[in-house]
Parts: structure tokens; C-alpha cells; sequence
């Protein structure tokens, strides 16, 4: 494996629709399947999403698409590995922390995984991932 989905390509992914997704669908479509993961914490951030809508849910209607949602979430997770954060991952996560890294908690904890791993994060938020000293990330949407 060579590269890391972080949460906002997946989520790209899954829409099935638009420039960005057509754009990196592209890009992937040159690779084996085999190259791509995600990270459990994407898998955290897609299942919190849909526990907050179901939990917004004011009607048998809603509930059921928010069902639906993680229904397609489980089914999606399982085309592509995914990678724990484990020893080595978290281990990295505190030299980030040492370094005082400004960036969200999630974001972070991909970060480590991507670094510990050394892999390429493909991601739109270059804003907070620049700050990562040693990680390499790219954008795929363009």
C-alpha cells in the first residue's frame, strides 16, 4: 500500500458525482486497488457522521436514510484495507504532539498513521497537513 485516503476523498468517493470525484477516479484508475487504504479514524469520522444524522432524525423517514447511510458506509469500508492506529502509529502521534502541531485531533491521528506507515496522504486539506514535517500529501481532486 502506497497511499492514504484521508475522510474528505472518501467522502468525495462515495458522492459518485462531480468534477472532484471524476478528477480522482481518474487518478486512482492507474493504480491497482491494492496501493489505496484508509485509516480506522476515517472510519470513525464516517461513522460518527452517520450516528449524528440518525440521532437528528425527527422522522421514520429520516431515520431510515440515516440507516441507509451507514448501511452503504459498512458495505463501501470493506473495497479497501483498513489500517489501525496502533503502537508505532501512536508513538508517532505523541512527536507530533511534541512538536505542538496545530491541527484538529482527527486529522493528527491520520497523520501519524500516514507517517508511520510512509505512506502519501491524498487529501484537499493542505492547509493543516502542510504543517506535518515529513508527510507527503497530495490532491487528487484537481
Amino acid at each position: 500500500m502506497k497511499y492514504l485516503l484521508d475522510t474528505d476523498h472518501l467522502s468525495i468517493l462515495q458522492r459518485q458525482s462531480g468534477a472532484d470525484f471524476h478528477n480522482l477516479v481518474a487518478r486512482i484508475s492507474q493504480y491497482p486497488l491494492s496501493e489505496f487504504a484508509i485509516s480506522i479514524i476515517t472510519v470513525q469520522e464516517q461513522m460518527l457522521g452517520c450516528h449524528a444524522y440518525i440521532n437528528r432524525a425527527r422522522d421514520s423517514r429520516s431515520l431510515v436514510k440515516g440507516y441507509e447511510m451507514m448501511e452503504r458506509l459498512i458495505i463501501d469500508l470493506k473495497r479497501l484495507p483498513i489500517l489501525s492506529f496502533d503502537a508505532i502509529a501512536a508513538e508517532t502521534l505523541e512527536h507530533l504532539n511534541l512538536q505542538r502541531v496545530q491541527m484538529a485531533q482527527m486529522d493528527s491521528r491520520i497523520a501519524a498513521i500516514a507517517l508511520s506507515r510512509k505512506m502519501i496522504l491524498l487529501t484537499r486539506n493542505h492547509r493543516d497537513f502542510n504543517k506535518v514535517q515529513g508527510l507527503i500529501i497530495e490532491d487528487w481532486t484537481r
